[in-house]
């Protein structure tokens, strides 16, 4: 199979894919999203195929607003209204429940609830208007692997196995959406994104946020809450605390084998780098290593022959919370002990 690439200025064409039950790749504000007709429960098995992805991983449904919400879910909370008026489009998910046989099984893991999506993209927004139907969005890439910030990410690990490519340059934000889940008892984050705890409260009150991972057997409300995610082929190991760069470093330099270092400006300004350590910037802030993380991790895994990889970690709050989330699945939770250097 040919994959095209579109421009911003041909989503009519990648809309005639999808209607005709095709593949394509759309860009959000976060990660580009793997589109199919979340109608067609055809094209939604093709997605599953393409990622490598369990069967049992819903799928977020990617939506041009509330009134295409309104087609699918039960009628709309007052916490449900509120929280599209205030951060739609933008990075919020939220989980509702569905009215009967609304969408396949495909699409929800068997569960009656599905997550939505408004992405604050216009491209992808056209995209969805020429369709005339909700895409599932999943991130755009093999499963497990780093998710795609750029349309040359999606077409390395997808080319032969879907359609098309929208390509409207980088991703502004570099993590995935917040997704809230509104059909518990507390709306309870199931994954954290750019839209924190702290925003989303002084809308609607209380939020729980410690929900993040579901047992072997449990159904996943969710993506990212069961299997592993955003790897590299080589093992990342979080460096926890500025202070424990020295170590790391000293470490790093005891390698017969090449090593990669992903942290702030600050801290790789304030090292000489070892021989065998190739650096790539995570920016100035927490702000910027969310955008880069991603990128970073797929310059590792396509361009670079490392077999380890020390990536800064931050504090678990606020966006940082998001930057963990995704840092500690890619690294298997394995952080960097400045003992054994």
């Amino acid at each position: 199979m040919e994959t095209k690439i579109f421009k911003p200025n041909q989503v009519e064409a990648a809309a005639a894919l999808l209607r005709a039950g095709q593949l394509v790749s759309f860009p959000t504000e976060t990660v580009y999203g793997l589109g199919a007709d979340a109608t067609n429960e055809a094209a939604v098995k093709q997605v599953y195929a393409a990622k490598g992805r369990p069967s049992d991983n819903p799928l977020i449904v990617t939506v041009t607003g509330p009134a295409m919400v309104e087609q699918y879910a039960q009628p709309l909370s007052t916490k449900a209204q509120a929280l599209m008026k205030a951060f739609w489009p933008g990075s919020l998910t939220l989980i509702l429940n569905l009215q009967p046989n609304a969408l396949s099984q495909a699409v929800t893991g068997g569960l009656k609830t599905a997550a939505f999506r408004n992405p604050a993209n216009q491209t992808t927004l056209n995209l969805i208007q020429a369709a005339g139907v909700p895409l599932v969005g999943p991130s755009a890439n093999t499963s497990g692997k780093p998710s795609p910030t750029l349309a040359e990410h999606v077409y390395h690990d997808l080319k032969g196995k879907i359609a098309g490519i929208v390509d409207d340059g980088p991703a502004q934000v570099g993590v995935e959406s917040t997704i809230l889940d509104l059909t518990a008892d507390v709306p309870t984050i199931l994954r954290p994104g750019a839209v924190t705890e702290a925003d989303l409260e002084p809308v609607i009150g209380q939020v729980r946020s410690n929900h993040h991972k579901v047992g072997k057997t449990e159904v996943p409300k969710a993506p990212g809450m069961k299997y592993k995610h955003y790897a590299p082929d080589a093992q990342v190991y979080i460096v926890d605390h500025e202070t424990d760069w020295d170590a790391a470093f000293k470490w790093a330099q005891a390698q017969d084998y090449s090593i990669g270092v992903m942290a702030l400006d600050n801290v790789l300004a304030a090292h000489q780098l070892p021989t065998n350590v190739e650096a790539y910037s995570l920016g100035q802030d927490l702000s910027s290593a969310s955008h880069r993380l991603f990128a970073g991790l797929r310059h590792f895994d396509l361009e670079s022959s490392v077999k380890g990889i020390l990536t800064q970690g931050f504090a678990d709050d606020g966006l940082g919370s998001a930057y963990m989330n995704r840092l500690n699945k890619s690294a298997g939770q394995v952080h960097f002990d400045p003992t054994q250097a």
